[in-house]
Formats: C-alpha cells, sequence, structure tokens
C-alpha cells in the first residue's frame, strides 16, 4: 500500500529550489544544474508508474536526480585523456588516412601515481583532524560516507542552509591545510 502519493503537477514549485541548491554544490554550474533537474523531472514523468510510494516524493526525486549527475560525470570523464591520432599510411598499392580515438589507459599508473594517491589520501585525513571538529564530522558523513542531508540535519539539529555552510567551510579549511601541508 503506498503512504505517499505523486503530483508532478507541483514538482516544480515544492521542489525546483530545494534540487537546485543540492545539484549546485556538486556541478558548480547554473546552466548544467538547471539542465539536469529539468532532466529529472522529465524523467520522473517517464517512469510515474515505477513510483512505489515507499520513500517521499522529493526523495525520489532526488533518487532520480543522483543518477543524472552521476551520468553527467561519467559523461565528462570519459572524454577526459582522450586524443586524436591521424595516421597517412602507404602500403604498396593502397594509400588512405586513419582517423583514430584512443582513450587513456586507466590501468597506466605508475608506483609514483599509487605513492602521491597514498601521501594525498593521508594529507587529507591529517588535514580533517586539524579542522573543527563537528564540521569534519558532517563534511565525511555527507561527502565520503554519502549520508542523506535530512539524517544529517537531523543528527546535528540544523537545517540544509546550515549544513552546506558548514560543508563549504570544511572544505575551505581543508583547501587551505592541504595547500600548506601537502603541496
Amino acid at each position: 500500500m503506498s503512504t505517499h502519493t505523486i503530483d508532478p503537477t507541483k514538482w516544480v514549485d515544492k521542489y525546483s529550489d530545494y534540487l537546485f541548491n543540492y545539484t549546485i554544490v556538486r556541478v558548480n554550474d547554473r546552466e548544467i544544474a538547471n539542465d539536469l533537474i529539468s532532466e529529472t523531472f522529465l524523467a520522473g514523468l517517464k517512469s510515474m508508474e515505477n513510483f512505489k510510494g515507499e520513500a517521499s516524493e522529493r526523495t525520489w526525486l532526488i533518487s532520480i536526480l543522483k543518477r543524472k549527475i552521476i551520468d553527467h560525470y561519467r559523461k565528462m570523464n570519459s572524454k577526459k585523456g582522450q586524443a586524436e591520432v591521424h595516421i597517412n599510411y602507404r602500403d604498396g598499392e593502397n594509400d588512405g588516412d586513419w582517423l583514430e580515438e584512443q582513450v587513456a589507459d586507466q590501468f597506466d599508473k605508475t608506483a609514483e601515481d599509487d605513492m602521491e594517491n597514498t601521501e594525498l589520501g593521508m594529507a587529507i585525513l591529517d588535514c580533517l583532524e586539524k579542522i573543527n571538529a563537528k564540521h569534519a564530522e558532517i563534511f565525511k558523513m555527507k561527502t565520503i560516507d554519502g549520508v542523506d542531508t535530512e539524517v544529517i540535519c537531523k543528527e546535528f539539529d540544523i537545517t540544509p542552509s546550515n549544513l552546506w555552510v558548514i560543508i563549504h567551510r570544511a572544505r575551505t579549511a581543508l583547501a587551505a591545510c592541504l595547500e600548506q601541508n601537502w603541496f
């Protein structure tokens, strides 16, 4: 039995601001954020029959939006490291051109890359211990553990706006600490 109902006619009024705030901190581009929210609403309309009512309408839309954000970054990352290779060839009686796209090999890492990643991870953990303890805990819960905003807000008795301010402050403090201690 469904505990929540779905009403797409009210989505923009009820959820667009929340979805925008959720998205903008993840993509840092207003146009992309708006596009992702539009794609979310469209995907929600297309899959309304899949809404089981086990979560609230907003939670359901956020889960769609999360997948849209992940897809956005996957698409961006799939284009990174690509290079065009243009080859003119002549073998006996054949002449021709090749235009080949090559993607960087993700397994082509050096020991130096691994060591640098390990050092960075250790530096981040060290810096998390140096910043405000509450900020560090909230930052870890949200960005590392992926805990839902509502859960964190309830646990710390803060508003979503306050949560994003704390995360921003934690990022700023981490960046300053890393710049001083790692770079």
